[in-house]
């Protein structure tokens, strides 16, 4: 079980679609380069403030638009430590889950502020207002999804997966 990650919240609204998440014009560039534009058109000042252990907080259909995958790469790129929005975009959901980026459904509403102090609890599906000391409750995530993300995503979990299969079937041979 792992600890909550701390950090400062960013707070967004309804219907964040990936093209302000991952801009087109930068989708051949690598990761790094496109990270540096993720949500300029909302917010300029996001990639260049945005660190290791903070948190995104929006309201619906967060991640709406194309299928794009980097959009959930940008975010991991940056180090945002997870997501919580009243609702995702299906696809998006999975794209970041999928790189090992924790998604988490709830109506925060007013209880975090831009900027305020916040603790994830991946684990224990919260999250803590540490600067008001409220705790929201999140819908959790299945043990099997909890386990993709930890191992870092889902290439890295079938990695893992395919080696301890290997490793079985040396043993036994």
């Amino acid at each position: 079980m792992s600890s909550p990650t701390t950090g400062r919240a960013f707070v967004y609204g309804d219907d964040i679609d990936t093209d302000q998440l991952a801009p087109g014009q930068y989708m051949t560039a690598p990761i790094e380069t496109l990270a540096a534009h993720c949500l300029e058109a909302v917010d300029p000042a996001f990639a260049s403030s945005v660190g290791p252990g903070d948190v995104i907080v929006a309201g619906r259909n967060f991640g709406m638009g194309s299928s794009r995958e980097q959009a959930a790469q940008a975010l991991k790129a940056l180090g945002v430590a997870g997501i919580v929005a009243t609702s995702f975009a299906g696809i998006f959901h999975r794209n970041a889950i999928n790189v090992g980026l924790p998604v988490f459904a709830a109506d925060v509403g007013d209880r975090v502020a831009a900027g305020g102090r916040v603790a994830l609890d991946v684990d224990g599906a919260r999250l803590v207002n540490e600067t008001r000391q409220i705790a929201v409750e999140l819908e959790p995530l299945p043990p099997f999804l909890l386990e993709l993300i930890r191992d870092g995503g889902l290439v890295p979990h079938l990695e893992k997966r395919f080696a301890r299969t290997n490793t079985t079937r040396e043993t036994r041979a």
